[in-house]
């Protein structure tokens, strides 16, 4: 028995248990076995093998134990921390003198010390057993006749000796990957070997390949996906037509981006004789040419979703399909499938059908060129593009008096000169074109789910949702706190919360603290993911909600086709276990957090690189962050956003008064809070460590 227990833990390390649970999962729950384990369980806590905590037990560690865990560097360099999981145990304290090689973010082996630093044991780190970094990114640099990369990882703390014969043609100032990285002694720099120079330092190729980098984004395709690619074509076959609902007399036509490149839905309208409109949502079929096993399908599940960087795209499928054979281009028959809608005049849905179609789009307009036609009341297919609008704007109106939220996130665009430089940058403006579309995709993604839900019946159909669960109650409070700070209401004991939140959202519009507003309300939601169970979408208010809309650049979506091809027209068709599709959700949801961050590194680097040029020029701003060493300002101009700090900030000591997110003058009394209005002069743009230090002008 005592075996066994011992056993159970050595397996469940980091896992506190109550007796009787031990004894259910060890099947020795009978009356002689139960009382014996207790015994044992007392017996071996008195040895120090274990621990206990209320009723629980768990795994001790001995004095003399060698524990494993993740070394964590100190923002001064100076100590760091072994942070240690398997146990219950505090971090363990490491003076620089122990570092023994160890890089932040290393699995290391630490021995215990018998000093005591605090709550925290000191520990000497023995040996590295993994490192974080198999490759590090950093400028060659020459001293005397020795070459060394210089980290861009602040958190690196050496620079990396690199051999002559291992600099591989790489140039001093050219930004380099370097890997095979050998260090085995504090008292000598580590070595490593070139593997890729990615171009002279600060240029916007390397700035490209860095964020690439950093987020692990492909740089290319597969040769094996390249070649399937080539062997596509655009030709469709009568064979195939006859197959589907042939649209290509019918005007359709895309609203896109001015500088979209691949086109993945379109629309359409039509009067019915009996004085209704059939509505017409049309996404390209992906699914057509991407069979399940295939390398570019394989590609594509792997990168789950195009990446939108400043300046350049990291597509989801090789350009071929992307920006041709899949992309509703113009004036070409181009395969989709179509959710048709008979709906009334006041936006009531009578009827609908869901099936793959063929088109021909009879004009691509802009966002720009759709808000012209609608001002002016004139332009090429104005009957369309109003009549929509119309449809539009009754959705919209209904949506949010359902519950549904409308979080406003300002965006920028940058101009950039033709080597990739910015030298404008101006913040999107939303119009009704804008909206007229994402309406009438958040029709399309309703109308499929709701569709699957329907013929699913009591047996569910596998399918992919696209959920948002309710925030947590303790954000809530802390959002309502937070705005009763700034001057207004947000009352958490109503029951339809999100009603309140958009009452809320609509009195700030058009307000200094609007942006603010929006960015703490969107933190504390639940984030949206991918899901196999529908929980309904909270932000939206839809009970069924999925993505069908964008199969060229979401991988998810490209699925959602595929299944209900199979459930509506083709029992044979390709089919996914339960499994499978809880994989590509999981690791879908995952891709699209690593895009999302990637493209605001990408947006961070191109304000820093237009304001290291302003130097000395004065912003007005918003309060969008407050700390103990400072409070950050996001400029209104351009939505840059950078630091104060308390000590740049000489007319009073100042102090974190982190229940109203403000700092106060300790003598004065003046007080800065989270989204106040004020005018600051940038003082220092620092490329390197990204960062923009602004201060306080009176």
């Amino acid at each position: 028995m005592k075996k066994e227990i011992k056993e159970y833990f050595k397996k469940n390390p980091g896992h506190k248990i109550k007796p009787r649970e031990l004894a259910k999962k060890l099947s020795m729950l009978n009356e002689e076995n139960y009382a014996s384990l207790k015994q044992m369980l007392h017996d071996l806590s008195n040895e120090g093998y274990l621990d206990k905590q209320g009723k629980r037990y768990f795994l001790s560690y001995q004095p003399d134990n060698n524990l494993i865990g993740t070394f964590q560097l100190s923002r001064e360099g100076t100590y760091g921390f072994v942070i240690i999981k398997d146990y219950d145990v505090p971090d363990i304290f490491v003076p620089e003198k122990f570092f023994n090689t160890a890089i932040h973010g290393d699995l290391v082996k630490v021995e215990l010390q018998s000093r005591q630093r605090g709550k925290n044991i000191e520990g000497k780190i023995i040996e590295v057993l993994e490192r974080k970094h198999a490759e590090i990114i950093g400028d060659l640099v020459k001293r005397k006749s020795a070459y060394f990369v210089f980290p861009d990882n602040n958190e690196i703390q050496t620079d990396i000796y690199i051999p002559h014969e291992h600099l591989h043609d790489a140039g001093v100032g050219d930004k380099v990957v370097v890997s095979n990285i050998l260090w085995e002694s504090n008292g000598v720099n580590p070595e490593g070997i070139i593997v890729e120079v990615l171009g002279k330092s600060g240029s916007y190729e390397v700035e490209r390949k860095l964020v690439m980098k950093e987020y692990h984004l492909p740089l290319s395709f597969s040769r094996d996906a390249m070649a399937e690619a080539d062997c596509m074509t655009e030709d469709i076959t009568n064979d195939e037509i006859n197959k589907r609902i042939d649209l290509r007399h019918k005007i359709v036509f895309t609203i896109d981006p001015e500088d979209a490149r691949d086109f993945d839905d379109a629309v359409s309208i039509e009067k019915r004789s009996d004085g209704n409109f059939e509505i017409g949502i049309h996404i390209a079929d992906v699914s057509h040419f991407l069979k399940k096993g295939t390398a570019v399908y394989k590609e594509a599940a792997k990168r789950a979703t195009s990446v939108y960087l400043v300046g350049n795209v990291v597509p989801m499928l090789p350009e071929k399909l992307s920006n041709n054979i899949c992309s509703l281009v113009p004036f070409k028959d181009r395969l989709t499938y179509s959710v048709i809608l008979t709906v009334t005049p006041e936006a009531a849905i009578v009827d609908y059908r869901i099936g793959k179609s063929v088109i021909n789009s009879k004009r691509r307009f802009t966002y720009e060129e759709v808000q012209d036609i609608l001002n002016n009341k004139n332009g090429e297919f104005f009957w369309e593009l109003n009549e929509l609008n119309k449809i539009a704007r009754i959705l919209r109106s209904r949506r949010i008096q359902k519950g549904s939220i409308n979080f406003i996130r300002p965006e920028v665009k940058f101009e950039l000169s033709d080597d990739g430089k910015p030298f404008n940058i101006v913040i999107k403006r939303i119009q009704e074109s804008n909206e007229l579309i994402e309406e009438l995709m958040l029709l399309a993604n309703q109308t499929v789910a709701s569709h699957v839900k329907k013929i699913s019946g009591k047996n569910l159909l596998s399918f992919i949702y696209r959920v948002h669960d309710v925030p947590e109650e303790e954000k809530m409070s802390e959002f309502a706190r937070f705005v009763t700070s700034l001057g207004y209401k947000f009352n958490t004991r109503i029951k339809n919360k999100s009603k309140e939140l958009q009452k809320l959202l609509d009195q700030v519009k058009g307000t200094v603290e609007e942006a603010v507003i929006n960015e703490i309300a969107i933190r504390s939601m639940a984030k949206a993911v991918y899901s196999t169970e529908n929980i309904g979408h909270y932000g939206l208010g839809f009970k069924n909600y999925t993505h069908f809309t964008s199969p060229i650049r979401r991988f998810p979506d490209l699925i959602v086709h595929k299944l209900l091809y199979k459930y509506l027209e083709n029992n044979s068709a390709e089919s996914y276990s339960a499994k499978e599709l809880e994989n590509i959700c999981s690791h879908s949801s995952s891709m699209e957090r690593n895009a999302v961050s990637a493209e605001r590194t990408s947006i961070k680097l191109k304000q820093i690189e237009y304001l290291k040029n302003k130097i000395g020029y004065e912003y007005d701003g918003i309060i969008s962050g407050v700390t103990n060493f400072g409070i950050f300002v996001e400029l209104n101009e351009n939505l840059a956003e950078g630091l104060i700090r308390l000590r740049d900030i000489e007319d009073d000591y100042y102090i974190l008064d982190e229940k109203h997110y403000s700092i106060i003058g300790r003598s004065s009394k003046q007080i800065y809070r989270l989204g106040d209005r004020i005018r600051v002069k940038v003082v220092r743009v620092d490329e390197e460590k990204q960062e923009i230090d602004f201060i306080l002008i009176n």
